[in-house]
């Protein structure tokens, strides 16, 4: 497969957040499931979220967005992402800087990326709750980490890899100490740090 082939399939580029080391796909943060509801209710980690502003709000980055997110039904958007992401250096990729897992057929497609993109390292943030269930056929170079509905809460216990939210006191996300970048940080993608914590934005 050609990267021009494989653009058009997934619906346009992948992005590449100025925080982030490596590369990332956004979807409308519109369309979250849970987050969509969770962005009605104040106190939630989703009531001002920050893919809806900013830059998030031109109609060109939300038409991308939806194509994206429509891309995902294609029976090849497997392959194209796999190249992509293959295609990319470092080794870390980001599913979702903005939106999130639509439904388990995208959560079993994102498990086939992984698989096909041995040397690369994944981290899916998610507040989908039913994914849980589903984590035995995760591969080995996915970090799934549940994300705490509300600020100041911590996630299930029962989740293996989680984060949160505070709006106060100690966060162990080192960004905001280094001009908002992760740097040489990479614990999202450790599956050995069970929750990390984030400032509010």
């Amino acid at each position: 497969m050609k990267t021009n082939e494989a653009l058009k399939i997934i619906g346009g580029s992948l992005s590449k957040p100025s925080k982030m080391p490596g590369w990332s796909i956004g979807l409308p943060a519109k369309e979250c499931k849970t987050g969509g509801k969770l962005q009605k209710v104040p106190g939630s980690v989703c009531f001002d979220c920050y893919a809806l502003k900013g830059c998030y709000v031109f109609k060109v980055v939300q038409d991308a967005q939806y194509r994206r997110l429509a891309a995902i039904k294609s029976p090849d958007w497997v392959q194209a992402m796999a190249h992509l992401i293959n295609s990319k250096k470092p080794d870390v990729f980001r599913w979702h800087d903005s939106g999130d897992v639509q439904d388990l057929d995208h959560l079993q497609k994102i498990y086939k990326v992984c698989q096909l993109t041995p040397g690369k390292r994944h981290w899916l943030p998610t507040r989908e709750a039913w994914i849980k269930d589903h984590l035995k056929d995760k591969p080995n170079n996915l970090v799934i980490r549940f994300s705490a509905p509300m600020v100041n809460q911590r996630a299930p216990a029962s989740w293996p890899n989680s984060s949160m939210v505070v709006d106060q006191g100690f966060h162990t996300c080192p960004a905001p100490a280094q001009d908002n970048e992760c740097r040489d940080c990479r614990q999202c993608w450790d599956a050995s740090i069970k929750t990390i914590s984030y400032g509010k934005h």
